[in-house]
């Protein structure tokens, strides 16, 4: 059984998190191993693009953001905590959060 495709975006601040993630990464772990992460980080999320899966049900709600529009739903890879949110055509990647950095913003 297929589900609704929407192609995952990610939005300048997604991208810019991602940045400060890698950045983290290079002085933590070394450059090779920031490049890895960041790609793994990357690919994550295309798991939501699968016909095979219905993406509303692969993350949980994010509560975080529960003050906001928009349904935001979290899933993790790598130690960092991705999150997303649905739009009309497409599934926005909004931020990634470094579990190491910012534990507090990390549930």
């Amino acid at each position: 059984m297929g589900f609704v495709v929407k192609p995952v975006s990610w939005t300048t601040r997604g991208l810019k998190d991602l940045k400060k993630v890698s950045k983290f990464n290079s002085k933590t772990k070394g450059r090779e191993k920031a490049i890895e992460i960041a790609h793994n980080i990357i690919d994550a999320p295309k798991i939501l693009e699968n016909p095979k899966y219905d993406f509303q049900n692969i993350g949980t709600v994010d509560e975080t953001f529960n003050h906001l529009k928009w349904e935001y739903r979290k899933i993790f890879c790598e130690g960092c905590k991705i999150t997303y949110r649905e739009g009309k055509t497409k599934i926005y990647i909004t931020r990634v959060f470094d579990q190491s950095q910012h534990p507090r913003k990390n549930k």
